[in-house]
């Protein structure tokens, strides 16, 4: 969990020092700058995806935005990217996204390792109304899995983001056969290893459910956050026999809570 950590506040970095430039060309106001929302959280998770057993660690909350704009809405599910093509109703821009991997000696010995996954690809994301957002992302994983990903998701928002702000909304997952062969097949070599039955799994849907999520402005500079997630595996990943185990469930949880503190930057 510390290196799944350690790895979002890379790449959190990174996204800023590469969208900079370009939200400067939008917003060339030079009494702007930058303002950076940074602090500790602690989630629980699923061990490994498909897993029974929740795990603790640590979730780094983290944001940044043009200070003269204030904070935009995002959740925690979202991948870090930056719009380079749109407005404030409709954006489409690159993002990157972390999949935490699967070590065997937390679910089945013999099953195999998935290593932790970095995936890169382009998201897109829409208002249709003020308080109704609909957001997709499509991202192709690099070592780990090495599988494709798309999430496409809609938020019901309610509030203000300056005082208190709480969303949420139905998640829906799609995978092409590499992931779910990754994370839920079984073939012979793993069979004779586990017991399990072999099996062949196909890409499509994956998984469905709900994210609510919610941010309250304490001060000036400190927000609270809290989420909680709920999905349901379908298509082939529900029939795995990894998730029909004991240390499998179709049925995946996940919650955070952290606290954020907002200073300037030029």
């Amino acid at each position: 969990m510390m290196k799944l950590a350690f790895l979002r506040l890379t790449l959190s970095a990174a996204a800023l020092l590469a969208a900079a430039p370009a939200t400067a060309q939008d917003a060339p106001d030079e009494d702007g700058g930058w303002t950076v929302s940074i602090g500790p959280g602690a989630a629980v998770r699923p061990k490994f995806p498909g897993a029974e057993e929740l795990e603790a660690g640590f979730w780094p909350v983290i944001d940044f935005y043009r200070t003269e704009r204030g904070p935009s809405f995002e959740t925690p599910d979202e991948g870090f990217g930056f719009g380079i093509v749109g407005n404030d109703k409709f954006r489409v821009g690159p993002t990157i996204q972390i999949q935490s991997g699967r070590d065997e000696e937390d679910a089945i010995l013999g099953i195999g390792d998935v290593g932790t996954t970095i995936e890169g690809g382009a998201f897109f994301e829409s208002y249709l109304s003020d308080n109704l957002r609909l957001r997709g992302e499509v991202r192709k994983g690099f070592g780990g899995h090495k599988g494709l990903v798309g999430d496409v998701g809609g938020d019901f928002i309610m509030g203000d983001i300056d005082d208190f702000q709480f969303s949420i909304g139905p998640r829906v997952r799609l995978a092409n056969k590499r992931y779910v062969r990754a994370f839920y097949g079984v073939n012979p070599a793993q069979s004779a290893l586990t017991g399990l039955p072999v099996y062949d799994v196909d890409g499509g849907l994956h998984s469905a459910g709900a994210l609510a999520f919610a941010n309250y402005r304490l001060s000036d500079q400190l927000r609270l956050q809290a989420y909680g997630r709920y999905d349901r595996l379908l298509g082939d990943a529900k029939d795995s026999p990894l998730v029909l185990s004991d240390v499998g469930s179709r049925n995946q949880y996940e919650a955070g809570i952290g606290i954020a503190y907002s200073f300037r930057v030029r």
